[in-house]
């Protein structure tokens, strides 16, 4: 089932009104700064130097040299390495259900696995790091050990710029590994559909001639380069992002919640009745994740703004 948060249209129908947080996505919710963006980028397609610029900027700071390709957000790296070959395609569950969907859509042998060495043996491996909904994480030594294995392994780190000591980047570059990169999430921009994929120099070639020659639109490079440059605003948002979810675990804990896990742009819990818990909070307008595989679990971000912290404060406690 290709269930996701963000399904807003579907919550204003339930629920009406316009004045919605939607703390469904894992998406920081105070985004980087958009800088004023030069009226060429909007009129010319963008340029090899365009995309060579925002290339040396995420490698430089991932402090990783591998060859890497961009694509419109972490989901276009999901849809097309699929094509990459046929076979048995283990992932390690749950998570992240469109690796499951744009595997199956492509005709592969899907297998979902609960244990990370039930993932050996497989054509194509795949294991979310850290994991969305539940925040597991793996040391990047034991995904390594995994390639021998393996015909391929995706590492997919769309919440990995929370975690950097989690990275397998440093490992970027080795026959048959894949690590993806989301843009959006942590630097709260989805909407600029940006993603990476850091590979072996096969492998990102193949999937650069799937993407075609413009695969971002041009501003989006130039917003995304200047914020790889600025290690400051990702080094205090870290900081930031983990204070707030301290205090989103404290309102959860006081609601009488339980902390299943997370990361510093989601906390799952469990709750007495998930869809009893999204509703209390969606009469506050403020959304949530719940999911098909579970009736306890609901996964909600940190709000943003003061006045979200306290708008969330009151639905949490009514």
């Amino acid at each position: 089932m290709r269930d996701h948060g963000g399904n807003m249209d579907w919550a204003i129908a339930q629920y009406g009104g316009t004045d919605w947080i939607d703390l469904s996505t894992g998406i920081n919710r105070i985004a980087y700064p958009v800088p004023a963006i030069d009226p060429i980028l909007w009129q010319r397609l963008p340029t090899q130097s365009d995309m060579q610029a925002l290339q040396t900027a995420a490698g430089a700071h991932y402090d990783c040299a591998a060859p890497l390709m961009i694509c419109a957000g972490a989901q276009a790296a999901i849809q097309m390495i699929p094509q990459l070959g046929r076979g048995l395609a283990r992932i390690l569950t749950p998570t992240y259900n469109e690796h499951a969907a744009a595997l199956r859509a492509a005709g592969w042998q899907v297998q979902e696995v609960a244990e990370l060495g039930a993932l050996a043996g497989a054509d194509l491996a795949v294991v979310v790091n850290p994991n969305n909904p539940d925040g597991r994480a793996y040391d990047p030594r034991d995904l390594l050990a995994l390639l021998p294995k393996v015909g391929r392994l995706v590492v997919d780190e769309s919440f990995g710029d929370i975690t950097p000591d989690l990275s397998a980047l440093p490992y970027a570059g080795q026959r048959g590994l894949i690590v993806l990169r989301s843009f959006g999430k942590f630097w709260g921009l989805a909407g600029l559909r940006m993603g990476l994929v850091f590979g072996d120099e096969g492998t990102v070639a193949t999937l650069r001639a799937m993407a075609g020659p413009w695969p971002v639109a041009g501003p989006a490079l130039g917003i995304a380069t200047r914020a790889y440059q600025d290690r400051a605003w990702a080094d205090a948002t870290r900081t930031r992002l983990a204070q707030d979810s301290a205090r989103m675990d404290d309102l959860a804990l006081a609601a009488g919640w339980h902390v299943v896990g997370g990361t510093g742009l989601f906390r799952l819990y469990d709750t007495p009745d998930a869809a009893t818990a999204q509703d209390r909070l969606a009469r506050h307008q403020i959304w949530s994740r719940i999911f098909p595989y579970s009736k306890t679990w609901l996964r909600l971000g940190p709000a943003g703004a003061r006045d979200e912290w306290a708008r969330l404060d009151r639905a949490m406690s009514a």
